[in-house]
């Protein structure tokens, strides 16, 4: 079973793209026919930033290193349920008195 990243992203800068992805058949009197590409044609990639203090990001460091962009883990996006992601580009952080702050893309995946 995968582990689950339970800390919460900010809503500043929250911004998230779902791809529904097709394949076309375009025919010569200009009739298309779409249809789903896959059986997991649905894929959303999250922008998230992370707020807090030294010991918050440095846990959610450690738990992203800790799969090095390639191990997928669970996450429950806003009004979606829990999907396995990964996560290969974050930020370093940046410190503005005793906050830091970062931002992490979380991808979505669908193996292990």
């Amino acid at each position: 079973m995968a582990d689950v990243f339970t800390w919460a992203p900010t809503v500043d800068s929250f911004s998230g793209d779902t791809t529904l992805r097709t394949r076309t058949a375009q025919f010569g009197d200009g009739y298309a026919q779409k249809a789903a590409d896959g059986i997991n044609n649905r894929s959303t990639s999250f922008s998230l930033k992370f707020a807090g203090d030294a010991s918050k990001l440095t846990e959610i460091y450690a738990f992203l290193d800790a799969r090095g962009g390639a191990t997928s883990f669970l996450w429950t996006p806003p009004l979606r349920e829990q999907l396995l992601f990964t996560c290969e580009k974050y930020t370093e952080p940046v410190k503005d008195g005793n906050v830091y702050t970062m931002t992490a893309t979380f991808d979505q995946s669908f193996a292990l």
